[in-house]
C-alpha cells in the first residue's frame, strides 16, 4: 500500500534516474529463483546518492509516526534493509535489531542481531519486495522469539498477488515507498519505454512465472 502518491512518483524517477531499477523488456534478466523478467532492481545504489536516501529515510519515519507511533525497534532485513533501518531507527531514537537470512553458524549462533525481546512490537525495514518469501521468514522469526510484528515497510515492490496474499495470510500490514506500477507510469512519461515495451512488461506482471510464455 502506498500512502504518498506524489512521493511514489518521485522516488520512482530516482531509481530509474540513478539506474536502480533497469527496464529490459527485449533482452530481460535472470533472477535467482529462475524467472525471467524484464525489470531489475537494486535499491542498494540509493546508498550512493545521500540526497536521495536521505528522502526514503524520512519518508519511512514520517510512516512509522503515523501509523506505528509506539513501536519499540527498527528492523531491518538483511543485508540490503540493514542501512536504512539503521538511519530510521536513529531518527526516532529508537532501538535497532537486523534479522539474517538464517542463524550463524558459529559463535552464539543468532539470527536476530540487536535484540528484540519477547512481548517487544518492531517494524521491518525492507528495501525490495518481489514474491515476499524473505521478509515473510523476517517476520517468522521474529514472531517466533515473541516479537509483535507491527508492519513492513520497503522501498519497492512488484506487487504480485503471491506476495499480497502471503502477507495477508501474516495479518501483517505492508506500505511501500513506490510500485511497480507506479515506476512504468514514470518511465511511460519519461520516454524511457515504448508502447510495445509497455505491452511486454504488462504480460510480465500478469505471468511473471512462465513469461515470456503465458498459460493458455
Amino acid at each position: 500500500m502506498i500512502l504518498n502518491t506524489s512521493f511514489a512518483r518521485e522516488l520512482a524517477a530516482h531509481l530509474l534516474d540513478i539506474n536502480a531499477v533497469v527496464l529490459r523488456p527485449r533482452d530481460p534478466f535472470t533472477w535467482t529463483s529462475g524467472w525471467n523478467s524484464p525489470i531489475y532492481c537494486d535499491n542498494r545504489l540509493t546508498l550512493r546518492f545521500p540526497e536521495i536516501r536521505n528522502k526514503i529515510e524520512n519518508e519511512f519515519t514520517s510512516i512509522i509516526k503515523e501509523k506505528f507511533a509506539d513501536v519499540d525497534v527498527i528492523t531491518g532485513t538483511a543485508t540490503a534493509g540493514i542501512p536504512h533501518a539503521a538511519w530510521v531507527a536513529s531518527n526516532l531514537n529508537k532501538p535497532m535489531a537486523y534479522v539474517r537470512a538464517k542463524a550463524k553458524a558459529h559463535g552464539m549462533g543468532n539470527q536476530i542481531e540487536g535484540g528484540v525481546k519477547k512481548g517487544e512490537s518492531t517494524v521491518v525495514i525492507e528495501d525490495l519486495i518481489s514474491t515476499g518469501g524473505s521478509a515473510i521468514s523476517v517476520v517468522e522469526a521474529l514472531q517466533f522469539v515473541g516479537a509483535k510484528v507491527d508492519g513492513v515497510l520497503s522501498i519497492f515492490t512488484y506487487d504480485f498477488d503471491k506476495a499480497s496474499k502471503k502477507f495477508k495470510d501474516t495479518g501483517v500490514t505492508v506500505y511501500t515507498l513506490t510500485d511497480y506500477k507506479t515506476l512504468v507510469n514514470v518511465a511511460v512519461e519519461k520516454g524511457m519505454i515504448t508502447g510495445d515495451d509497455l505491452d511486454l512488461l504488462s504480460s510480465w506482471r500478469d505471468h511473471p512465472e512462465t513469461w515470456p510464455e503465458t498459460p493458455e
